[in-house]
């Protein structure tokens, strides 16, 4: 079968599977720029040279996922296919290699791409998606540990594979959840969360910096989402629909990446 080609753009925070051990959702674009969905796959158990980074373009086996509606999921043909990373896409000139693929089509209305999302004819489940403004950026406190049942059963039934003690080991749960607080063209207002695996590493390695200090190492990551983003950054969200509130939530996305190239200022004209 022929590979696929991916320019990864999306990937979120690991989560624990009672089926899968652990999983990330992976996302991206194809050649033709249109969205393709991976999942399951079992990132951290890839070998180095599979593990992929974000804006990598990687080849491999898919099969669309006949236990999930969204048009874009697609799944690995096994567990074990092998990935392929053929190269890396950078931020030259501003991100324009990637601007190229990323930012084909483009929502500035919420209500139309939720529309798209609830009309089975569509089912649009991963969407570019430019704010209006951006309001705020809050922290909520959440469980900071991982259900004791879940691990107890994944930890019966295999071990996670490992670096230097023959244990992967599980991955820390994040204890907070970051959302953004932002207008669309229509002033429409929302919050939103941010799943994004970049905005949950952040938080850990300010953490380490600040020697264990949350309050510190939240304040860091504010810092950076909230003043420099809003500041700097010409700023888009990757919306995703969850499967399970695909058409039963009022808004059944989150955002499972950001696209952040620098503002670029335009000569006062005379």
């Amino acid at each position: 079968m022929a590979l696929t080609k991916v320019l990864i753009a999306v990937k979120t925070y690991p989560i624990l599977s009672a089926k899968y051990d652990e999983l990330v959702c992976t996302a991206g674009f194809r050649e033709d720029c249109s969205w393709i969905r991976i999942y399951p796959i079992q990132f951290r158990k890839k070998t180095y040279h599979e593990q992929y980074k974000k804006y990598d373009w990687i080849e491999l086996d898919l099969v669309k996922n006949e236990s999930d509606f969204r048009p874009e999921s697609f799944r690995p043909y096994s567990l074990d296919s092998s990935v392929k990373i053929s190269e890396h896409i950078g931020t030259e000139n501003n991100w324009e290699a990637r601007k190229k693929i990323c930012l084909g089509k483009i929502y500035n209305s919420l209500s139309q791409v939720i529309s798209e999302a609830k009309d089975k004819n569509i089912s649009t489940s991963l969407a570019v998606f430019k704010p209006t403004e951006i309001l705020d950026f809050s922290v909520e406190t959440v469980e900071s540990q991982w259900d004791k049942d879940k691990l107890a059963q994944l930890n019966q039934l295999h071990l996670f594979e490992a670096d230097q003690d023959g244990k992967l080991g599980v991955v820390n749960k994040l204890p907070y959840k970051f959302k953004y607080t932002f207008k669309d063209n229509q002033g429409k207002e929302s919050k939103m969360m941010i799943e994004d695996w970049e905005i949950g590493q952040l938080y850990w390695n300010c953490l380490a910096k600040h020697e264990g200090d949350e309050k510190k190492a939240l304040a860091d990551v504010r810092k950076k989402y909230f003043d420099e983003f809003t500041q700097t950054k010409d700023l888009y969200f990757f919306l995703g629909t969850t499967q399970k509130h695909d058409f039963v939530s009022i808004n059944p996305f989150i955002m499972v990446g950001l696209f952040y190239p620098k503002i670029e200022f335009q000569p006062r004209l005379f």
